[in-house]
């Protein structure tokens, strides 16, 4: 039953939608490194300046407030947001809402690693978000802005109310340059530089409200802080975090690759500009999903559902719901697109259901991801039928 869709005559000029490391601008090539600081230390002058720049262009692009502090740090977000739940966890209780593999890491890193007693889980199966009015605003609330393995959101921040006395950690890397980030109601954000303006991977991203500032001086963790999570010394907040001056020595290479991005997103209108760059492609997927019955998203909700991390399942009545038989289909069809060289890595994520995710970032190009769904719906057919017969 191949519903009359013949073979794609066009093919995306840019194959790679993977969701981290995710596509390059366009129009990037290695030129755009040639002003790199290599062979140079990161504590040179000149080091320290590519350093201190990538922070301004983030604090420019991002609206964030001139009181928040910035810091680049090791680990991609994963040592980001392990650094602040290291550093900050511990005086209050703690709610944490969890929907994707990677918001289930941090409950791990909670109970297993920090041990933490007084603590409340909520947590949501693939494609729904957990009940958000509970979090108590008298409590630390550690969270993820966009479930990159689900594809599913917070679609705002009216849960979280101003006057809170506890913290808010949001793992925002595949949100941050995508969605409004209300920096009111976030206390720690983190992302990574591989996620919507297609940098390179081992480097994250930390914002620090003035309250977070305040609680690493006021609180002495009683666990171990291994070198690479420490954020003050001797009680006193260690500044040159703040403009620059790395825990580690970070790749120049990397940074200098990450100032293009910067500059790439300011240049074309800032934050505005990525935003709508995302929504035109969420855009083009939503209307393929309305045209074909045997895919949908796997969010569940449209007001939940992400503009990056496009998350697809399998929901064709002819395979019946059998899991197993979706699996096998849905790896089939993404060996295909990558064999047909129109879609690289556009598999669903290890635990998630069987499915497609397609990275619909601002460096895509939105008439590329339509040819790719376009190759999707025939690539699954001629699978289909294979299995089948």
């Amino acid at each position: 039953m191949r519903e009359g869709i013949s073979r794609p005559a066009r093919k995306p000029t840019n194959p790679n939608f993977s969701s981290g490391p995710c596509r390059k601008r366009p129009g990037w090539s290695l030129q755009a490194l040639n002003g790199a600081a290599l062979g140079r230390s990161h504590r040179s002058k000149e080091g320290k300046a590519k350093l201190r720049e990538v922070i301004e262009l983030t604090r420019e692009v991002l609206e964030i407030p001139d009181d928040y502090r910035i810091a680049i740090v090791p680990g991609s977000d994963t040592g980001a947001v392990e650094m602040a739940l290291w550093g900050l966890l511990g005086p209050r209780g703690v709610d944490v809402f969890a929907w994707d593999s990677f918001g289930g890491d941090w409950v791990v890193d909670i109970t297993r690693e920090l041990g933490l007693g007084d603590l409340r889980i909520f947590m949501a199966a693939y494609g729904e978000l957990p009940d958000l009015r509970k979090a108590d605003p008298e409590r630390d609330i550690v969270f993820t802005w966009n479930g990159t393995s689900s594809g599913v959101r917070v679609p705002d921040a009216d849960w979280i109310t101003e006057d809170r006395s506890g913290l808010t950690i949001c793992d925002a890397t595949s949100a941050a340059f995508a969605m409004d980030l209300p920096w009111s109601k976030l206390d720690v954000t983190t992302w990574s530089w591989q996620k919507v303006l297609g940098g390179e991977a081992a480097h994250g991203m930390m914002v620090l409200s003035p309250r977070a500032v305040e609680r690493l001086t006021d609180h002495v963790p009683r666990w171990p802080m291994p070198k690479l999570f420490r954020m003050v010394k001797s009680g006193v907040v260690i500044e040159g975090l703040f403009v620059g001056e790395t825990i580690n020595t970070p790749s120049l290479l990397a940074v200098e690759d990450a100032i293009d991005g910067l500059r790439w997103a300011r240049d074309i209108g800032g934050l505005p500009a990525l935003k709508a760059r995302c929504q035109e492609n969420f855009d083009r997927a939503a209307q393929w999903v309305s045209q074909n019955k045997w895919c949908d998203f796997l969010a569940s909700r449209a007001e939940i559902r992400s503009q990056t991390s496009i998350c697809l399942k399998i929901v064709d009545p002819e395979l019946g719901g059998d899991q197993v038989l979706q699996s096998v289909v849905a790896n089939a069809v993404v060996a295909r697109l990558a064999q047909e060289r129109v879609a690289f890595d556009a598999g669903a994520y290890r635990t998630a259901p069987p499915g497609f995710r397609f990275w619909g970032g601002a460096t895509v190009a939105a008439s590329d991801l339509a040819l790719a769904l376009e190759w999707l719906s025939w690539c699954y057919r001629e699978v289909r039928e294979a299995v089948r017969t």
